[in-house]
C-alpha cells in the first residue's frame, strides 16, 4: 500500500512542507487567496499543470484540510474549490514568498495568471511610499474583476467590482505588467487603447507606483 511521503521531522516547516511540499501545491493556493474557483478556471490559472495533476494535488489538499470543494449558491450552482481557514492562514506566507522570490532571475517564460500578477500588489506593495495616499480601485484583467483598496499604509485585495471606486482600470495582463514594471506610462497605454480609465487617473498612476520590484540577487 502506497503511503504519503514525509520528512519524518518533527520540525514545523518539515511538517508543513508534508502538506503543500509538492510540485504545483502552492501555485493551486495561490490561485485560490482570492476566492473559490471552479475547476476548469484553476485550469486556465494553472497553464502547465495537466488535468490529471491538478486533480491529485487538489485531492491531496483537500484530505489535509487546506483546501474544501463546495457548491455555488443558485442559480449558479457550479462546483468550486476553496481555501478552508487554515489554507487562508497561508496567504502572507505566500506573499513573503513572492517578495523573496521575486528576487532571483526571471525565467523565460512570458505568461502569468492573472491571480499570480494580482497578489505580487501585496508581496511588492511599499507602504512608506502610500503614505498619506488612500483610495478604493476597480481593476479588470481579461473581465476578471477586483478590488484594490490603500489605506494607512497598508493594502487590501478582494474579487469583485468595488461599488464606489475613486478610479478603475481595464487593461490585459501584459499591459499591466509594463504599467507596473515595465517603465509604461498609463496615459500612454490609454491613448494607445491598451487600457481603459475612469475616474482619478493621477490616483491610479500613483497607485500603480507603489509595487517596485526589488534589487535582485547578484550573480556569483
Amino acid at each position: 500500500m502506497e503511503t504519503k511521503r514525509t520528512y519524518g521531522d518533527l520540525c514545523g516547516m518539515a511538517r508543513a512542507l508534508d502538506v503543500v511540499g509538492e510540485r504545483w501545491a502552492l501555485l493551486v493556493i495561490r490561485e485560490l487567496v482570492l476566492g473559490p474557483k471552479r475547476f476548469t478556471d484553476l485550469q486556465a490559472g494553472l497553464f502547465n499543470a495537466s488535468p490529471n495533476v491538478l486533480a491529485e494535488r487538489l485531492r491531496e489538499l483537500g484530505a489535509a484540510g487546506v483546501v474544501r470543494r463546495t457548491t455555488l449558491p443558485r442559480p449558479a450552482a457550479s462546483q468550486v474549490y476553496e481555501l478552508t481557514e487554515w489554507g487562508e492562514d497561508l496567504a502572507p506566507v505566500l506573499a513573503g514568498l513572492g517578495r523573496w522570490g521575486a528576487r532571483s532571475p526571471a525565467p523565460a517564460a512570458e505568461r502569468m495568471s492573472v491571480d499570480s500578477q494580482v497578489l505580487a500588489l501585496p508581496a511588492l506593495f511599499d507602504g512608506r511610499a502610500a503614505a498619506g495616499f488612500s483610495g478604493t480601485f476597480g481593476l479588470t484583467l481579461d473581465g476578471d474583476e477586483l478590488t484594490v483598496g490603500v489605506e494607512d499604509g497598508q493594502i487590501a485585495l478582494e474579487r469583485g467590482a468595488p461599488d464606489d471606486p475613486d478610479g478603475t482600470l481595464t487593461t490585459d495582463p501584459a499591459t499591466f505588467r509594463a504599467l507596473l514594471w515595465d517603465g509604461l506610462r498609463l496615459r500612454s497605454a490609454a491613448r494607445a487603447g491598451d487600457a481603459e480609465v475612469e475616474g482619478d487617473l493621477e490616483a491610479l498612476e500613483r497607485l500603480l507606483g507603489l509595487f517596485p520590484l526589488p534589487e535582485p540577487v547578484a550573480a556569483s
